[in-house]
């Protein structure tokens, strides 16, 4: 689906996109691996990208409502973040994000952390908008887009 075609009812597939970094030594603690707070910062750029594609429009991120470290990555990995737009409101959003490094040498993949970021579309003015809505196509995009709306429902 190309960037024009993205409007109400697209699917989280059709908002997907992947970030890749080189875990480099000024990305690392002193133990060699990706520092946490570099991370975080990939995943909000990739997750607003998500956002920005299904929207068309400027986001701000309201919140991270959640980030699992599962395991550390090391100086010299690739690190994949995919990111997927989950869930939208009125004018939020949630944004899904998976991360993954290779070890370039054996060519081992692990899936490291998980994220959960919520955006906010914004006008030209800086005030929150309307969004477009995502359509669920898979049993997976439904079963992230019910929780979501659960704990929406439960914000309120």
């Amino acid at each position: 689906m190309t960037g024009e075609q993205i409007h109400n009812g697209a699917t989280p597939a059709d908002t997907e996109v992947t970030m890749t970094q080189l875990v480099l030594p000024t990305d690392t603690n002193t133990l060699g691996n990706l520092l946490g707070g570099r991370l975080l910062y990939w995943v909000d750029i990739v997750a607003a990208l998500a956002a920005t594609r299904l929207v068309r429009k400027h986001v701000a991120t309201v919140s991270l409502e959640s980030m699992d470290f599962r395991l550390p990555v090391g100086k010299g990995e690739m690190v994949m973040l995919t990111a997927r737009v989950i869930w939208t409101g009125r004018t939020s959003l949630k944004v899904r994000v998976v991360v993954t490094a290779e070890n370039m040498f054996t060519g081992v993949v692990v899936h490291t952390n998980t994220a959960l970021l919520t955006f906010v579309a914004m006008d030209e003015g800086g005030r929150p908008c309307q969004v477009s809505q995502i359509r669920p196509a898979t049993e997976e995009d439904i079963t992230y887009y019910n929780e979501a709306q659960a704990k929406y429902e439960k914000s309120k």
